[in-house]
């Protein structure tokens, strides 16, 4: 197995948002996803690298610079890991690992001093993933909404 690793360009569209599909299958669509995945891949503030094994695509990571606020850090120029996913079968073998640290250089290149990223309460593969790779938890929050009014 040779895994390699590179940068996600425009003309990753398809798979892109085929593997964000698999991350993020509640409540969207491939066409949703494509038409945001293309956004995110002309911005200068995001970067999606993905894992190959030869040929195949078999994970990705999304990752973005963010100047607002961000629980836990001092503020400023952030990295941020918005999402990764890495194929079942592929687990357990440090490719995760590999794309976060290719997202972690990307955020130093952008001027970052840190770098976040969090996960659900109830995500327990995701919390432990993230302690693995050296993360410390900063907080733990509960949101709320609450709809002010309905159309009829």
């Amino acid at each position: 197995m040779s895994i390699t690793y590179r940068k996600a360009t425009i003309d990753d569209i398809k798979i892109v948002t085929e593997l964000t599909l698999l991350l993020y299958s509640d409540d969207n669509t491939f066409d949703s996803l494509y038409e945001e995945n293309q956004n995110l891949l002309k911005n200068s503030s995001q970067a999606i690298f993905l894992a190959f094994d030869d040929k195949k695509t078999i994970g990705m990571a999304d990752c973005s610079r963010r100047t607002d606020y961000v629980e836990g850090t001092s503020g400023g120029n952030i990295g941020y890991l918005e999402g990764i996913f890495v194929l079942p079968e592929y687990r357990l073998r440090g490719i995760a690992k590999s794309l976060v640290m290719l997202c972690e250089d990307w955020s130093s290149e952008q001027g970052c001093k840190e770098f976040a990223s969090d996960c659900e309460l109830t995500n327990t593969d995701s919390y432990l993933f993230h302690l693995k790779i050296g993360f410390q938890e900063a907080n733990r929050i509960i949101c709320f909404t609450k709809t002010l009014w309905d159309e009829y």
